[in-house]
């Protein structure tokens, strides 16, 4: 972090975004909680020919390109222009959206592209990473990554579409892998050499595999010796044009339109039909839930951890300006992103990731990619139905789990299981007898009073669970 001085009494705090160093002419930056882009050289002509774009211009007032301002204070550290970039509610990863939501900002990163070929600027790179979401609906961040189009070139940015967008689609679509893992893993996506191995077989001719994957890969091995500058100038002497760039890029909006997933039966895709929930408690679980949420003033953000259909998420969005809803199960985090989709939707965002396991921070120096944890700054942590499968199902101390959830936000809405509830017998079939002796409602409540006062509690009709809300001690 640096700070600048403004004259008497004026500071600003600089802080670096730790995924902005690969392109020293276009860096993004913080200051005082705004998001500030600052660009050198060429960069700058790039920007203000962007700006006189007419499809810049309507993108943006869509909803579907990041709105950017350009700033007259003076740029920071050599810059010679700084941008100022509207805030997304939350930072998510590839590796954190489920198939749908992957397809949907591949189609609208080729949507811009062809947009901006119409008037002559293209893209450096294809990467995943330059959208976020409102919502369940894409937005595109990296305004830097335009550039204007040189005749005879090709897009520079297909590989890397294959590798973040395309690659993990097909893996999904044709063979059921679910992508996220292997996402997580590899920060620059999967190589063609990588999943050629995978799409192998029958699968080979699968649409788009053998052009996309493996003659992709053939091409990469032949070439491997020749650099950048050599391949483009062999490509306009051979004639290579723009209309070539369009007529791949649309082949490739089609293909990725075409690609579909069937999701499995989950035993969590039939949850509400299955749980132990009487009718009373339900109704119960609402009105606490309800309740607590909207006695919190400017209620912000809120984080439904095993969100399930996210039927509480759509209860929080009535108290609160956004809602992260985390599910572990892939199949039904499609399906509710699926309903939010079609609805319009762009308080609510679903993210898939097992809580056991949540995402870790990543890339160069483990800070590329900031932890869940790290991004996690909520006003109100719902945890319902989420302790006992913690606790018992992945053997996760309880102390343990409640520092984690506290360090998640604020408030916490927290629903605890006893032993004798049928859900939790049914866990604990699955484990050796007196495994966990700690597994009771006097230690989870000793727990969960070491970091939180709790401001209210109600036991469920049924007997068996209780439900809490705490608020931070001090």
């Amino acid at each position: 972090m640096t700070v600048r001085e403004h004259g008497p009494g004026v500071r600003e705090e600089l802080t670096r975004e730790p995924a902005s160093f690969r392109d020293p002419a276009n860096q993004v930056f913080y200051v005082d909680g705004e998001v500030r882009r600052g660009l050198r050289g060429e960069a700058v002509d790039d920007w203000r020919a962007l700006a006189g774009t007419e499809f810049f211009a309507r993108l943006t007032a869509a909803g579907q390109i990041c709105p950017t301002e350009e700033l007259t204070d003076p740029a920071p550290d050599g810059y010679d222009l700084v941008l100022r970039h509207e805030r997304v509610p939350f930072v998510s990863y590839p590796y954190e959206w489920t198939f749908s939501m992957l397809r949907d900002a591949a189609l609208l990163h080729l949507d811009i592209l062809l947009a901006a070929l119409v008037e002559r600027m293209i893209t450096k790179d294809g990467s995943a990473y330059n959208l976020q979401w409102r919502g369940a609906a894409p937005v595109f961040i990296d305004v830097g990554s335009f550039e204007r189009l040189r005749d005879g070139e090709p897009w520079a940015g297909y590989r890397q579409f294959c590798q973040t967008m395309l690659y993990p689609l097909m893996l999904t679509a044709h063979l059921g892998v679910e992508f996220q893992p292997l996402l997580r893993a590899r920060v620059d996506g999967l190589e063609s050499g990588q999943v050629r191995r995978l799409l192998r077989g029958s699968k080979r001719w699968a649409t788009g595999v053998f052009k996309h994957v493996h003659l992709h890969d053939a091409m990469q091995a032949r070439y491997a010796g020749t650099s950048a500058r050599e391949m483009r100038d062999e490509l306009r002497a051979a004639g290579f044009s723009t209309e070539l760039v369009v007529a791949t890029v649309r082949a490739l909006r089609k293909l990725v339109g075409r690609l579909q997933w069937q999701p499995p039966r989950t035993h969590w895709g039939g949850y509400r039909a299955t749980c132990t929930y009487t009718a009373a408690d339900r109704d119960a679980k609402v009105e606490f839930v309800d309740s607590v949420l909207a006695g919190v003033d400017d209620l912000g953000l809120v984080l439904d951890l095993g969100a399930n259909d996210g039927a509480y998420s759509r209860l929080a969005a009535r108290h609160a300006r956004y809602v992260v809803a985390v599910e572990s199960d892939h199949a039904v985090a499609d399906t509710f992103y699926r309903s939010l989709r079609d609805e319009g939707e762009r308080r609510i965002l679903p993210l898939v990731m097992d809580l056991a396991d949540p995402s870790p921070g990543g890339g160069w120096r483990g800070a590329e990619r900031a932890a869940f944890a790290d991004r996690a700054d909520a006003d109100v942590v719902l945890a319902l139905a989420l302790v006992h499968h913690l606790a018992i199902g992945r053997n996760v101390p309880l102390p343990q789990i409640i520092d984690w959830l506290a360090g998640l936000g604020k408030g916490l809405v927290v629903e605890f299981v006893a032993p004798e509830d049928p859900m939790a017998q049914r866990l604990l079939a699955n484990k050796p007898a007196g495994m966990f002796g700690d597994y009771r409602q006097d230690e989870f409540e000793r727990a969960l009073t070491e970091r939180f006062v709790i401001a209210r509690q109600r036991r469920l009709p049924s007997g068996t669970r209780t439900l809490y809300y705490g608020v931070p001690r001090g």
